[in-house]
């Protein structure tokens, strides 16, 4: 559908199965791009999936589609390992044209009412959330400028970086941020050619959403009976009945890295089956 023949992609937190940015990964490379992908570790869902080898797998995927593609282990907090992992990317395919920042922090005890959440907690979700795409953008953003020749970056934002939510407070005070960010940045490289876009999806259905069922259900029910129960509750309150899943951001990062996507530039696209509309 769409033409990255020549492209070289940059995809953050793409070592999970079921998650975002392997879903992204391989859409892109399906449309012709190169592809480097990123986590924080060779495979970051350690507890599921027991024959999945992670970054890997992602990388023979791409392979065999008829891509080339590299992994690169990265902490995106950190401006060291950011700046290395862009050098890499550069180093080994000559060259960057899209970045995607899907990297974010797993559910966890950040997921309480503001009145019970832990510093450290409301740290480790703005440091991955929003430091770490100012880290990758920073980075990115100078080579693009230096190769003059335009690009595509794409930040995985949230719905609830247009709502907010009880018990959520952390997580949509840093969804919320990288909406900004990405308009903020949007005015600075449009004289570059450069569009920045973010994706704001519902629940998706990944690795994360048992996550989150440990993090807000009843913890006398077990880890199966938390996932079930979570997943009913937020299918019924999207009107077309389902979960997203990655492919359905994948979709919409394959059009804003596209060149139909030329005309685009700082906006937030909810992917949501309905439950948002703006």
């Amino acid at each position: 559908m769409y033409n990255l023949n020549g492209k070289v992609a940059l995809v953050t937190g793409a070592g999970g199965r079921n998650g975002i940015g392997r879903a992204i990964a391989i859409r892109l490379a399906r449309e012709g791009a190169d592809v480097a992908v990123n986590d924080i570790s060779e495979r970051p869902y350690t507890a599921e999936n027991t024959d999945w080898r992670g970054l890997p797998d992602v990388v023979d995927e791409i392979e065999v589609i008829g891509q080339r593609a590299i992994s690169v282990i990265a902490d995106v907090s950190d401006a060291k390992q950011v700046s290395e992992m862009v050098e890499k990317v550069v180093a080994h395919f000559g060259k960057i044209d899209i970045l995607v920042n899907n990297a974010g922090t797993k559910a966890g005890k950040d997921r309480v009412h503001v009145v019970d959440l832990a510093e450290d907690e409301w740290d480790r979700v703005q440091r991955v959330n929003v430091k770490g795409v100012f880290l990758c953008c920073q980075a990115v953003a100078r080579y693009l400028i230096k190769q003059g020749t335009g690009g595509k970056i794409i930040n995985i934002s949230s719905i609830t970086g247009k709502r907010g939510s009880a018990r959520y407070a952390a997580y949509c005070a840093s969804k919320f941020a990288v909406i900004g960010f990405t308009q903020s940045l949007a005015h600075e490289l449009a004289p570059y050619k450069v569009n920045v876009n973010a994706i704001c999806p519902s629940l998706v259905n990944t690795e994360r959403v048992g996550h989150l069922a440990v993090a807000t259900m009843p913890e006398e029910l077990t880890f199966d009976e938390q996932r079930a129960e979570f997943t009913r509750r937020a299918e019924e309150s999207v009107p077309l009945g389902r979960l997203a899943e990655g492919s359905d951001v994948a979709n919409m990062a394959a059009f804003l890295a596209s060149d139909q996507a030329s005309y685009l530039t700082g906006l937030s696209i909810t992917v949501s089956g309905g439950l948002v509309m703006d």
